[in-house]
């Protein structure tokens, strides 16, 4: 078999989840870089999957963890914008290079805090990520979770790790605005007090602990904690979250959305603990019925950018990208000056074939910011694409 076919079956092998196949081809000296028509390898394909077994195989056998596919991602920067923390860790240990970024010019604490992903956050703290980065959009971690989050339990967490971490609450975006300023105009009153005091939210009681063992992974302990008598004493809306966000880090997923589902029960109009169960249902591989749980959400605030927000990043990573083209022009129609989700327009357009309107998406985007380098360099990449498109079917 030679070098070429020996690659190629590595990663079918990978694929179809075959531990015994990738075994064998290891040590028959299968190349670890060999790479398909997207410039992935076989670990990229592995952490795509969250394919824990393999991938630490593979980057134990030597794969390179900062290999970069077409679209400049690499297994370490995919992990943490997927909040694949396991196989984030394995690429941490094998030299990630905590600098490098993807081609939205963002380390992996800035979709990690975006997503709401709070152990990603704290793992890429822990290694050193830094906590201020700007990525092309002029956003830092804590700019995107205020922003793109909802101010709500998790994300106020999210920010307080961030806060804790040293990151400058009065750093402005290319707009001129800072995380404070945001956060006042979106009435995330949580955010705010943590911005402004460094407070953590319902800070001085019990749940203080509870956190603390959340920040050093102790998820079984904090969950006993919650069992403890003090926790009748507190918000019951606080107590499931917390419940449910440690079942979830436990892998206990279906007994996390019961948590959520006995908060709706005590008070249905809360939009975040739909949310919440579409992020459970996600991780179980239910993607219909994380779509169905995100449209509850909306249904609850249909003018409200986060549920809808996310939905269609959701759509995006199943590409989905029609579907997500609809999401987008519903939030378009409602913020025509945000500059982001005409990007993401222009993304999932490119990804469609539909270059000649992916060049006029991220012409609004230029219009709302025309000196954005990020904005320019789609523009050039999506005019080329244009061309060779025009010149194949001209062929």
């Amino acid at each position: 078999m030679s070098t070429q076919d020996r690659g190629a079956a590595l990663m079918a092998a990978v694929e179809r989840d075959d531990a015994r196949g990738v075994e064998r081809l290891l040590q028959g000296g299968a190349p670890l870089e060999w790479r398909d028509a997207n410039g992935r390898t076989p670990l990229m394909v592995a952490t795509q999957a969250n394919n824990v077994e393999l991938a630490k195989r593979l980057i134990e056998a030597g794969s390179d963890v900062n290999a970069r596919d077409d679209t400049q991602l690499t297994p370490y920067l995919c992990a943490g914008a997927n909040g694949f923390d396991a196989i984030l860790r394995a690429t941490i240990d094998a030299g990630a290079d905590l600098r490098s970024v993807n081609r939205f010019g963002g380390t992996p604490l800035l979709p990690s805090s975006e997503k709401g992903y709070l152990r990603t956050v704290q793992l890429c703290l822990d290694a050193g990520v830094a906590v201020d980065h700007v990525n092309g959009l002029g956003w830092t971690a804590l700019l995107e979770a205020v922003i793109l989050g909802d101010g709500g339990r998790l994300y106020a967490d999210v920010v307080a790790t961030l806060v804790a971490a040293g990151a400058d609450i009065h750093l402005r975006d290319r707009a001129g605005h800072s995380a404070l300023w945001h956060a006042e105009a979106l009435g995330q009153s949580l955010v705010l007090r943590i911005c402004v005091t460094g407070e953590q939210p319902a800070s001085a009681t019990p749940l203080d602990r509870v956190r603390e063992l959340i920040r050093r992974q102790s998820y079984a302990a904090a969950l006993d904690l919650l069992s403890e008598p003090f926790a009748s004493d507190g918000d019951p809306l606080d107590l499931h979250y917390y419940r449910g966000y440690l079942l979830s880090e436990l892998g206990r997923f279906d007994d996390a959305i019961g948590e959520y589902e006995r908060a709706l029960a005590l008070d249905g109009q809360v939009l975040e603990f739909h949310v919440y169960i579409a992020q459970c249902l996600r991780r179980l591989r239910r993607s219909d019925e994380a779509l169905r749980a995100y449209d509850e959400a909306i249904a609850l605030q249909p003018d409200a950018v986060y549920a809808r927000y996310q939905k269609s990043n959701y759509l995006r990573e199943l590409n989905r990208h029609r579907q997500a083209l609809t999401e987008m022009d519903v939030l378009l129609a409602q913020a025509p000056q945000r500059c982001d989700f005409w990007f993401h327009k222009a993304n999932s357009l490119r990804s469609l074939g539909r270059h000649e309107e992916a060049a006029a998406a991220i012409e609004h985007a230029l219009a709302v910011d025309p000196t954005n380098p990020l904005f320019q360099a789609h523009r050039a990449q999506s005019m080329e694409r244009l061309q060779r498109s025009s010149a194949a079917a001209r062929a």
